[in-house]
């Protein structure tokens, strides 16, 4: 065989990383996808239903090696979840979360792929697995970071996630509506103001990232740079 072929054979696969919208909370670790995260993933998030529209919208500037095929994670011990929910405990929140969130991937498309537990992490559904990490009861988040390329790309036990990977293509009025309300939230659980930084790595074009920047910045949230 010659080494023409020998190279062509070598040649690694390209793998799909699956995409999967999943909390902000910062317990959740995705040790196999990308995190987009929604508070609650999504659940009970006014505008979600239009926020989907718009990250389909962004998926199509993804290149042809992402898998476009939108996942749906719950998680353990959700504190949004349990509000807005009215719940008496965890476990009831455990519970209903992964009912809510069957229901909506049934009515929005999207793939349920199970519940990420506080234990090792476990293959799930759909090409996902992950676990949460951060203490149980105990939220020890500093900062909020915002996502803007495509997701996460490298976890941080010490900040809340949210994405803002979409805000290029949708409404300033609905952009605003559904940040806010992420940071509103994030805030009242750390019981002081939190900083905010960003994350530009990914796999979307730099000119969809600048944009999604300005956004966020028009909105009054001044990041740091120093993620």
């Amino acid at each position: 065989m010659s080494d023409k072929n020998n190279q062509e054979n070598l040649t690694p696969e390209v793998v799909k990383v699956p995409l999967v919208i999943a909390c902000g909370d910062e317990g959740v670790q995705i040790n196999v996808g990308r995190r987009l995260a929604f508070l609650g993933a999504g659940l009970k998030l006014e505008g979600f239903d239009k926020v989907l529209v718009a990250v389909r919208k962004m998926l199509e500037s993804y290149s042809d090696q992402s898998d476009r095929q939108l996942r749906l994670v719950a998680s353990e011990e959700n504190s949004y979840v349990k509000e807005v929910l009215g719940l008496n405990d965890f476990d009831e929140a455990n519970a209903s979360m992964q009912q809510h969130l069957q229901a909506l991937s049934d009515k929005e498309n999207l793939l349920y792929v199970g519940i990420l537990p506080f234990a090792d992490p476990l293959e799930l559904k759909h090409g996902i697995k992950g676990h949460m990490v951060r203490p149980r009861n105990i939220h020890i988040a500093n900062k909020i970071c915002f996502t803007l390329s495509g997701g996460e790309t490298t976890y941080n036990l010490g900040q809340y996630l949210i994405s803002a990977d979409w805000l290029a293509f949708a409404d300033k009025d609905l952009v605003k509506s559904v940040i806010d309300t992420q940071v509103k939230f994030y805030e009242k659980l750390a019981k002081r103001p939190l900083k905010f930084v960003i994350e530009e790595a990914g796999d979307l074009p730099s000119e969809i990232v600048a944009k999604n920047k300005t956004i966020l910045f028009s909105l009054g949230y001044n990041f740091s740079l120093d993620v």
